[in-house]
């Protein structure tokens, strides 16, 4: 039996902690079989068979390629309302250096971020839900491909998933290694940032590098560039705003090529913000800076811009009413409401952009301060059944039961055990 070193209260969560070890067992198979973006089949069909084992009412795949729906009803459907939960699935292509049972068996793909731990979490509430179904209306769990760079997100919504599935909000949460076990934290707003892909191409006029001055020298001017990139925060972001411009990477020339000054160089890098405004702003800054600097050295710069992921935005009301449901689960000494948002980027930004909802972050602590995307990395188990609850609390509080209907199976739960299937 697994150990919970939290505290947390509520009866789904003690109920979801007697099948502690299953959802264990199943985040740890998840974790030696990772797939990448859009490669689910394997998670896919696991989460699949956990489902039908869990008694939902329906399940749909083949939604944004690999990902899969499950639906499931309360007692009551009369208020007709509709609630989302997303966990996303997909791995990253990294390898491994841990050394348990239950490490990848795929060289040089691995679960580093807990997308594993994400999806086991949302089977537990699941499995939970459904043998409860101490609500009324309709839960809708949404398990995702391809966060990682794919986009999966979008992918879903222009599949037609909120047509399909008109939820009225939607929520998620990732593990956060910072934070202690036991904690959940969110804030009101920005929760993550918008991520773009910069890509500056330099165009000068090649030549021999002992007759320099017979060449434009794209590498001079990139290295200018790069210097004079990093004012455009410093002198046209407000101080009150946040937005980070980093240069990742340079290609010029031939390491072979020890005395040849190449014609183009390429600089790559990304540009990291909250606001759109601030993003225009951004971009419209690195274009004319760019095209400025390098025609002072008789060269050429093209920007390519591109928006890949837009910040993660929480709407305020499902944001205070996330707050809540946590606060009832860890207490109000274990939830930061005020979060301080980061500058990753996240792709459930664009179901937020589709539907209200709240993005939050569960505290799982570090191992051996490996954080996330870190080869040594590993989603901790302790946090399952607290994470399953955050996500049961989320359709029970949102789509409570009359007052009636709710006294009655409050009676029912006291005379009966919980009945569930064990084949998690």
């Amino acid at each position: 039996m697994n150990t919970v070193r939290y505290q947390a209260s509520g009866r789904a969560f003690a109920q979801i902690a007697r099948f502690h070890p299953e959802l264990t067992a199943l985040r740890r198979d998840l974790h030696a079989h990772p797939e990448l973006g859009f490669e689910e089949v394997y998670t896919a069909g696991r989460v699949q068979e956990s489902l039908r084992a869990c008694g939902v009412d329906e399940i749909h795949t083949g939604i944004g390629k690999t990902g899969v729906v499950a639906v499931i009803r309360g007692r009551s459907t009369a208020s007709g309302r509709m609630i989302g939960l997303r966990a996303d699935m997909d791995a990253l292509p990294m390898c491994e250096d841990n050394d348990f049972d239950w490490r990848s068996a795929k060289r040089g793909l691995m679960h580093g971020c807990g997308h594993d731990g994400h999806t086991a979490m949302l089977v537990g509430a699941a499995r939970y839900l459904a043998a409860t179904r101490q609500f009324d209306g309709t839960a809708v769990l949404i398990f995702q491909p391809g966060e990682e760079g794919f986009a999966g997100a979008r992918v879903m919504v222009e599949d037609g998933l909120f047509e399909r599935f008109p939820v009225e909000s939607v929520y998620a949460m990732h593990n956060w290694p910072a934070m202690a076990p036991g904690t959940v934290g969110l804030n009101s707003g920005p929760m993550m940032a918008a991520a773009d892909r910069i890509t500056i191409e330099v165009t000068g006029k090649g030549g021999h590098g002992a007759h320099a001055y017979l060449a434009v020298d794209p590498v001079v001017v990139s290295a200018h560039l790069i210097t004079a990139i990093q004012t455009i925060v410093s002198r046209n972001v407000r101080p009150l705003d946040a937005a980070v411009i980093s240069i990742c990477a340079m290609n010029a020339g031939d390491p072979g090529a020890f005395s040849v000054v190449p014609g183009k160089a390429t600089l790559v890098g990304t540009v990291r913000s909250f606001s759109p405004k601030v993003q225009a702003e951004v971009e419209r800054r690195l274009t004319e800076l760019c095209s400025a600097v390098a025609a002072g050295f008789g060269a050429t710069a093209q920007v390519r811009f591109e928006r890949i992921y837009p910040a993660t935005i929480n709407s305020p009301a499902e944001a205070l009413f996330a707050g809540d449901v946590a606060q009832a689960l860890v207490g109000a000494r274990n939830l930061e409401r005020n979060m301080e948002p980061s500058m990753g980027a996240e792709d459930f930004s664009f179901m937020l952009q589709a539907r209200p909802g709240a993005y939050l972050r569960i505290g799982q602590g570090v191992r051996e301060g490996a954080f996330l995307h870190n080869s040594r990395y590993d989603f901790n188990d302790d946090i399952l059944p607290l994470g399953a609850a955050l996500h049961a609390g989320l359709v029970e509080q949102g789509l409570p039961l009359s007052p009636g209907a709710a006294a009655m199976e409050n009676a029912k739960d006291q005379a009966s055990e919980l009945h569930a299937s064990s084949a998690i």
